[in-house]
């Protein structure tokens, strides 16, 4: 399994323990968050879907594989928590060492 970018891993850990700012932070101003198709932009509508879909929700994620090509780190994850359960998908696109997208799929 690929060793996760810094990035990548302060979404997962931010997660994991509930610290919405971190989770934040790890993006770029202009992030995007890609979820089934519905995009998040910026740190105010990320915000928001955080506080719906994910920390909100007390989600967890536990990383299975990851693998990085390029500027795109795909990672596999099992999902639980209070919101959605089971595995997932994630792929993010970094920028300047942080989160310039992640798509859920």
């Amino acid at each position: 399994m690929t060793e996760l970018p810094p990035a990548v891993q302060q979404v997962f850990d931010a997660t994991n323990r509930g610290d919405s700012e971190a989770f934040l932070d790890a993006f770029t101003e202009d992030g995007q968050v890609d979820d089934w198709g519905r995009t998040f932009t910026g740190r105010a509508e990320i915000a928001g879907w955080n506080d719906r879909e994910n920390i909100g929700v007390q989600a967890h994620f536990e990383v299975r594989e990851a693998r990085t090509t390029g500027d795109t780190t795909t990672v596999t994850l099992q999902v639980s928590g209070n919101g959605f359960n089971g595995p997932g998908t994630f792929e993010f696109v970094l920028r300047d060492d942080h989160v310039a997208r992640m798509r859920i799929r």
